[in-house]
């Protein structure tokens, strides 16, 4: 999160200041991503169409960072949809790739790395376990940092439904990570 200078990045940004826009997709990139991961097979693709709205619309978001966040994730998921929608409309044919294009698309980069060595990809594979509706209301409150009814308003529940989804989820993690015998 950036804090008390998120007003003066977001507006530095929305006049065409590159720096601060570096600034503020840093800041929200790896978790909108892993967000992304959670609904959708094309994270990278959906999060590219997410920014894209993001630059075109910023002159007219009026708010903070935390209801930065919350439009931002909204974006998202409506993207994805978007997205899946068009996938079933449109199947991918699968294409022979040579050697040297499968090594390039299955290189890690460097924030992929950093990532699994802290373990986050363990706790996205718990997480993955859970039931979707469950899996995405965590990944926004956890990941995202986002409060109940932010998340509320962009999965179209109530906030008392979405803590009782993240309770129950959390309990379920609590539940394998017991019986799976780990220890933090």
């Amino acid at each position: 999160m950036i804090g008390g200078a998120f007003g003066v990045t977001l507006a530095n940004a929305r006049t065409g200041d590159e720096a601060a826009f570096a600034c503020i997709f840093r800041d929200v990139q790896p978790a909108l991503l892993r967000y992304l991961r959670m609904i959708t097979v094309e994270p990278e693709d959906v999060a590219g169409e997410t920014w894209i709205q993001v630059v075109t619309g910023l002159r007219r978001f009026r708010g903070g960072e935390q209801d930065f966040r919350a439009w931002l994730f909204t974006i998202a998921r409506n993207r994805a949809a978007d997205a899946g929608r068009s996938r079933h409309r449109r199947p991918a044919v699968p294409l022979d790739m040579t050697e040297a294009a499968q090594q390039l698309t299955t290189t890690a980069d460097a924030a992929d790395q950093a990532l699994e060595a802290v373990s986050t990809q363990a706790a996205m594979e718990l997480i993955k376990s859970l039931p979707r509706e469950q899996a995405e209301i965590i990944v926004l409150r956890v990941v995202a940092g986002l409060d109940a009814g932010d998340v509320a308003k962009i999965v179209g529940k109530t906030p008392a439904a979405v803590r009782v989804a993240a309770h129950r989820g959390l309990r379920r993690l609590a539940g394998q990570v017991a019986q799976a015998g780990v220890t933090l």
